[in-house]
């Protein structure tokens, strides 16, 4: 049972087609608000399987859309059709496998990448209490910040949990990766120099 404070209020029907359909096997067609591509995307979905994870549902699966196998937002799906094309997974497919090493849930391709955090002694215990990742390391410092160390596989979903702790955080590697933060605080501050 679903209730206000579920991120599915108003799409348990569509969750439970997505059930139907993996109980079935069978596959669906999905119209689906991206925010990746910015705009509403019609694509047929081999649903392979449903997690729960940060406080919401997702499905993946194989989109014919990309050809490939992607991770969808429940709370995204705008409509859903089941079909009767039958669900053609990999015999090989384990979740795990996929997912890799992923920060969230979309891993990206390419190797995995050793990523160190700086965070100050203001934030450090906080970060230091919670279990974030299957592969991080911590130590405290002598002044009390926290050096965090972590294998993801993609830089871009881990970013934005950087940006979060703003200036308490500082990435020492990669430098790929501190780039993207540099750039994205000089556009955020961009915003904030226009006047009101």
């Amino acid at each position: 049972r679903f209730d206000a404070t579920n991120f599915l209020a108003g799409q348990e029907r569509i969750y439970e087609e997505l059930l139907t359909a993996i109980s079935v096997r069978c596959c669906v067609r999905i119209r689906y608000e991206s925010l990746h591509e910015q705009r509403q995307i019609q694509t047929k979905l081999h649903p392979y399987r449903l997690l729960f994870h940060q406080h919401s549902w997702y499905i993946i699966g194989r989109s014919s859309l990309h050809r490939e196998v992607r991770t969808f937002n429940v709370s995204r799906i705008r409509k859903i059709q089941l079909l009767d094309d039958p669900l053609r997974m990999p015999k090989n497919f384990r979740i795990e496998s996929h997912l890799r090493n992923a920060w969230r849930l979309n891993p990206e391709p390419g190797p995995d990448r050793h990523v160190t955090i700086l965070f100050s002694p203001k934030v450090a215990r906080n970060v230091d209490e919670v279990n974030w990742h299957q592969t991080q390391q911590t130590r405290t410092l002598d002044d009390g910040s926290l050096e965090f160390k972590v294998t993801v596989s993609g830089l871009q979903e881990i970013s934005w949990w950087i940006l979060g702790y703003a200036d308490e955080a500082e990435v020492i590697e990669p430098l790929e990766l501190r780039e993207i933060i540099r750039e994205r605080a000089e556009r955020l501050a961009a915003v904030y120099k226009k006047p009101e």
